[in-house]
């Protein structure tokens, strides 16, 4: 009887251990498990961005734009919030789709021809005769960068020229009537413009009166300028007689008698 006791006890302290082992597990499995993530959206802001390709020179209208959510943490600076701001400007360089409208890619046009609104506010639209070797050939193109050479007469009697660089890294902005940059062929042109500050024109202006002028094409990438380039002189050889030695003598001729007489000088 003691027997049967003692091992219905046993059996029983083994179920409410292991019972308790159970709940035990249980319990430390949920408190290990991580609670539900609570997702937070960010803030975003309004951009307007190009719904489709606008060409340089382009009129930017309603069709041409899109207003799209963007990250309020990661706003481009100078970017715009509102379409109705955008839609009048002028696209100053190509605009690829989807990408944010900025401030110094869509000009106001105040104004004027289409041109005068991509002039900076502190520079000058200059235009310059050219012929097939100043306009390099027809390879100037809207977007290049130039140099300008000046070629005058400093001696016209000995045919003395002179030659400087008296610019350096001008933008051509438009060739005859063409500002497009979208074109890669060369052109024959017989005008090309320039843009340039106030002391610049004066300096272009001023080089084209005194002699002629020659525009060098730069590469893009090519940013250094030339301090104080000298001038280049080009100059033609000139001769001049040998000096005469000085005689202490005189000779007379008379007939067919001849008298030669010493003189003091």
């Amino acid at each position: 009887m003691i027997k049967r006791k003692s091992l219905m006890l046993f059996f029983i302290a083994i179920v409410l251990g292991t019972g308790a082992t159970w709940m035990a597990n249980q319990w430390l499995q949920k408190r290990m498990q991580p609670g539900p993530v609570e997702v937070v959206s960010p803030e975003t802001a309004s951009v307007v961005v190009a719904a489709l390709e606008i060409p340089f020179g382009q009129k930017i209208e309603a069709m041409h734009l899109k207003v799209v959510s963007w990250p309020a943490d990661n706003v481009p600076e100078g970017i715009f919030h509102e379409a109705s701001a955008v839609e009048g400007r002028i696209a100053s360089q190509k605009i690829y789709p989807g990408e944010p409208i900025m401030k110094d890619r869509a000009v106001e046009q105040l104004g004027g021809s289409t041109l005068s609104a991509l002039v900076p506010r502190d520079k000058r639209a200059v235009t310059v005769r050219v012929n097939d070797v100043i306009g390099v050939a027809g390879f100037l193109l809207p977007g290049n960068q130039v140099d300008v050479l000046s070629s005058r007469k400093i001696d016209r009697s000995k045919n003395q020229v002179q030659i400087e660089t008296i610019l350096q890294n001008l933008k051509v902005l438009a060739v005859d009537q063409t500002a497009s940059q979208d074109k890669n062929q060369p052109l024959v042109v017989r005008a090309v413009t320039l843009e340039a500050d106030p002391k610049q024109a004066e300096k272009l202006f001023k080089a084209t009166e005194e002699g002629t002028i020659q525009l060098v094409l730069r590469n893009p990438q090519d940013v250094a300028l030339i301090k104080d380039p000298e001038p280049v002189k080009v100059a033609k050889k000139t001769y001049s007689k040998a000096p005469q030695p000085v005689s202490d003598s005189v000779t007379v001729i008379r007939g067919t008698q001849v008298d030669i007489s010493k003189v003091r000088l």
